[in-house]
């Protein structure tokens, strides 16, 4: 399966965000890649209050260029996210996968909502305008099912094992980690969450735009099941190509047996603990 990995500037304008969405694509066009991965919010600035501005019902103008593109390229696409609206007003932070024939075969929205308050460092809070998702997002590809999350999602084991126990085998993550978490947490977390769960893990962030209100730490990366990273980027604006063999993490998970051995008899949840 060979992957394609954007990090991408991310302006103000949807529009010219969608036609540099395009650009990249016919650049790669000769490559044959079956997948290609885009950053979190890859279609509007990373800001808050703006999301509302941004936002589109499913279906709509982001949504049927990425279908239109996904079938015009004829590959998998994981559109990052994007700010979406539903017919009641909310505001999610969602993530569209299409297939190569333009079809939507996954949607996940953000179910863990990026709300810190770091003393000497970042303050944000999603929450003030976005809505939480409530699912685990596994999806059906040709080369077997794989799993989907947003940014701040991959920091709870918990969704990450359940899309592994729902038989994924690589898991997509459009993020935007910024200059405090990003140097601290960002190839830490992903190669834990790859090494914990035996696949692969690919994190795709936006360009990082010193100039911006939100400063991504960009760093875009792949990290085996073997939890070594198979490529990372810098912050600037760019691809990276890579091919992997899922039968890989089947050969980890059956010489070092972890999944296998884990005593649910042990440390199984008490829900309803008193």
């Amino acid at each position: 399966m060979k992957i394609a990995q954007f990090q991408m500037h991310v302006y103000e304008e949807k529009k010219k965000n969608l036609r540099q969405l395009e650009d990249y694509m016919k650049r790669i066009e000769q490559e044959q890649v079956d997948m290609i991965a885009l950053g979190e919010m890859f279609n509007c600035p990373y800001v808050t209050q703006k999301f509302p501005d941004y936002a589109e019902k499913e279906g709509t103008e982001s949504w049927e260029i990425c279908s239109a593109l996904a079938k015009q390229y004829h590959v998998y696409l994981s559109a990052g996210s994007m700010p979406e609206k539903d017919e009641a007003g909310r505001i999610y932070n969602t993530a569209y996968i299409f297939d190569r024939k333009g079809k939507q075969i996954a949607k996940h929205r953000k179910a863990h909502l990026f709300d810190i308050d770091i003393e000497g460092g970042q303050y944000f809070k999603e929450s003030d305008t976005l809505t939480a998702g409530d699912s685990c997002t596994v999806f059906e590809t040709e080369f077997g099912k794989m799993g989907l999350c947003i940014c701040y999602d991959l920091r709870f084991p918990e969704l990450s094992r359940m899309m592994v126990e729902q038989g994924a085998r690589v898991i997509f993550v459009p993020a935007a980690f910024n200059m405090t978490t990003g140097p601290a947490h960002w190839e830490l977390l992903f190669r834990s969450r790859a090494l914990d769960n035996q696949c692969f893990v690919v994190g795709t962030s936006d360009a990082r735009d010193e100039s911006a209100e939100y400063v991504s730490w960009g760093h875009s990366l792949l990290v085996s099941p073997w939890g070594n990273i198979i490529g990372e980027m810098d912050e600037k604006e760019g691809y990276m190509i890579h091919e992997i063999d899922l039968k890989y993490a089947d050969k980890v998970r059956r010489e070092l047996p972890l999944l296998n051995a884990r005593r649910k008899d042990i440390y199984r949840e008490e829900l309803h603990r008193r």
